[in-house]
């Protein structure tokens, strides 16, 4: 038996948002453009997803407002989190969290960090130095404990993405070839 592709109850706010980011690959596409990704070739690298599958749930995304789609001549085509989607930071921290509750024995797998202060995050993204709610520009993100690293070499993609970083600054595109 197929799944219906919608939830039945129209009345519930989960069952809407599910509708939008409750597919699967969705919630990794999402915590990618956080991580930095914005080139339709990256998240294919870096998420080994069909690209037929990517380009649906990317041209969903953008359709309900969670992402951008901007085309310019010198970068190509670009997806950026729209403030809609920033919004989703908390729900993929607490996803981040649980798994590394329950499916992350070494240790969290990604360390959250106040870029300002160097602080760790706590659950509700507070910073342990100062105390103050680290907003989303100045969350830096970090390879924890429980982190395995798939290769030693990796693609580009990866190595940026597995690198401190400021959430959602651009992984750099690669040099052209010469």
């Amino acid at each position: 038996m197929t799944l219906p592709s919608t939830y039945a109850d129209g009345n519930c706010s989960l069952a809407r948002t599910l509708e939008v980011v409750g597919e699967r690959w969705t919630l990794l596409i999402v915590r990618d453009a956080f991580f930095g990704v914005r080139r339709f070739g990256d998240f294919a690298t870096q998420l080994r997803i069909p690209r037929a599958v990517l380009a649906n749930r990317l041209k969903s995304l953008v359709q309900e407002g969670v992402l951008t789609r901007d085309e310019d001549a010198a970068t190509g085509v670009e997806y950026r989190l729209t403030a809609k989607g920033v919004e989703l930071w908390p729900v993929v921290r607490a996803l981040m969290n649980w798994g590394d509750t329950f499916y992350s024995p070494a240790g969290v797998k990604r360390a959250q960090r106040h870029d300002r202060d160097g602080g760790l995050l706590d659950a509700e993204g507070r910073c342990q130095d100062c105390g103050s709610v680290v907003p989303v520009p100045e969350v830096r993100i970090e390879p924890g404990p429980g982190f395995e690293p798939e290769g030693a070499d990796g693609d580009p993609v990866s190595r940026a993405v597995n690198t401190p970083r400021r959430l959602l600054e651009p992984i750099a595109p690669a040099p052209a070839p010469s």
